[in-house]
């Protein structure tokens, strides 16, 4: 079991017991407004995505690092925040990162400082090469986490996603493992 503290957070693998707040987490329409291929919308489907997840912690070749993110003093939950293994290379893994919070929690630095924990989980302790991750351009709050933790703008898509309605501009972010040092 992976196990991650901050100064102010514990990460850590899903276990059984966090099953109520995984399904509230991925049901929450604010949460997922940016999300919404991964939003999911009863019970039923939740549990089977749940299950996936434990199962993949303990495959040898395991590819979902997405962690449970609570308050280290009271342990109440506050998202979830990881990546997800796209490809296994002679140098190391490539990685898709990714983070969603309850809104509760929003712009109190907990994904900042839980993104700066997996980063430094990902280049020192598990092998990773190379992680991207990116958002909408209008969730500011989204790519101020990636500015923040130090990751490079590497491209920004016109008009590529379709979203609640509209076509809008994604913009992708990315961190090499020799980048690291540099930022840390």
């Amino acid at each position: 079991m992976i196990y991650l503290e901050t100064d102010r957070l514990i990460l850590r693998d899903y276990v059984e017991e966090d099953f109520p707040s995984y399904y509230r987490l991925k049901s929450d329409k604010k949460t997922m407004y940016y999300l919404q291929d991964l939003k999911i919308d009863s019970e039923t489907l939740a549990r089977i995505d749940f299950e996936k997840v434990l199962a993949d912690s303990k495959e040898e070749l395991r590819r979902f690092y997405f962690f449970h993110v609570e308050l280290k003093e009271s342990h109440e939950p506050v998202g979830s925040a990881g990546y997800t293994v796209t490809e296994f290379t002679p140098v190391g893994q490539l990685v898709h990162a990714g983070y969603f919070s309850f809104p509760e929690f929003w712009s109190n630095g907990y994904i900042t400082e839980a993104f700066t924990r997996i980063i430094e989980f990902a280049f020192a302790e598990n092998d990773v090469y190379r992680i991207t991750t990116g958002c909408l351009q209008e969730n500011s709050p989204s790519e101020r986490v990636m500015q923040k933790c130090g990751l490079i703008k590497e491209a920004e898509h016109l008009n590529s996603e379709w979203h609640d309605g509209n076509v809008k501009t994604r913009v992708e972010y990315r961190l090499l493992k020799e980048e690291w040092p540099d930022i840390h």
